[in-house]
């Protein structure tokens, strides 16, 4: 299986998350942008000894992207399955990341499956297919940024088991920078710090925090020789806002923890 994807938990989840495949229970992580909920499924798909199969949902995914469909092959044409399906039939874990940017009508075809029918209906051939035990279905969105714009439904929320993620405790990411950047122990404690301070700045209107993602960024390109004004720069503030009143700010905080 190759070695586990890192994961340094904060608390109950990995249980937690255990228990739900038992019970076969659907789960939605509810976090920020960059806060770990993609390397937590990768780490508990790992643990449990499933393949995974994930899909970044958008504005466009259709249902037939989920389910599947028939495609032409020179004079005859075959069903073809989409990665629910395909998820389904290899008792997989399912992971939907940001399922909000998905049309409404296409969750909708999540339901049979979190409820307890497990099933995926097939209309355009017939099918019924029946979730096995090890199938489980994840699904993961950012509520602080969404609920400006859009929301999941009462009817899908209520049939998931909601586990909650925010970032690390400031010790804990600093390990979790380091580890992941192979940077020095003071460059991970000061991105973090810098973070924390940068984290403040969405009450005057930044839309997106940095997450422990472009903390990692920033600390690869510092390990890798880079100024880490420069890294901090391109890795943390521009990725973050296009507001040049913004920017400023961030960048004298930069600069005050970098001196």
């Amino acid at each position: 299986m190759g070695e586990a994807p890192f994961y340094l938990a904060q608390g109950d989840e990995c249980a937690l998350f255990e228990r739900c495949h038992a019970q076969r229970l659907a789960v939605l992580l509810k976090g920020p942008t960059g806060c770990g909920k993609t390397r937590f499924v990768e780490h508990m798909a790992w643990r449990l000894g499933r393949p995974l199969v994930t899909v970044a949902c958008h504005d466009d995914l259709a249902a037939s992207d989920l389910i599947g469909r028939y495609l032409v092959h020179h004079d005859r044409t075959a069903w073809h399955d989409g990665p629910l399906a395909r998820a389904v039939r290899e008792g997989a874990i399912c992971y939907l990341d940001e399922v909000v940017e998905a049309r409404q009508d296409t969750v909708v075809v999540l339901h049979a499956l979190t409820d307890h029918r497990r099933i995926l209906p097939i209309d355009k051939t017939g099918e019924q297919l029946a979730a096995p035990p090890e199938f489980m279905l994840v699904l993961s969105y950012n509520p602080g940024y969404q609920r400006l714009v859009k929301d999941l439904k009462p009817s899908t929320r209520q049939r998931f088991v909601a586990l909650e993620f925010d970032f690390p405790a400031p010790a804990q990411e600093a390990r979790v920078v380091q580890r992941e950047s192979g940077c020095a122990d003071s460059d991970a404690a000061a991105l973090v710090q810098l973070a924390q301070r940068l984290r403040q700045l969405q009450a005057q209107g930044l839309a997106e925090v940095p997450g422990t993602r472009l903390l990692v960024a920033a600390a690869r390109l510092v390990a890798a020789g880079t100024d880490p004004r420069t890294a901090c720069r391109v890795a943390l503030l521009a990725p973050l806002s296009d507001d040049p009143v913004l920017l400023q700010a961030m960048q004298e905080l930069v600069d005050a923890s970098f001196a």
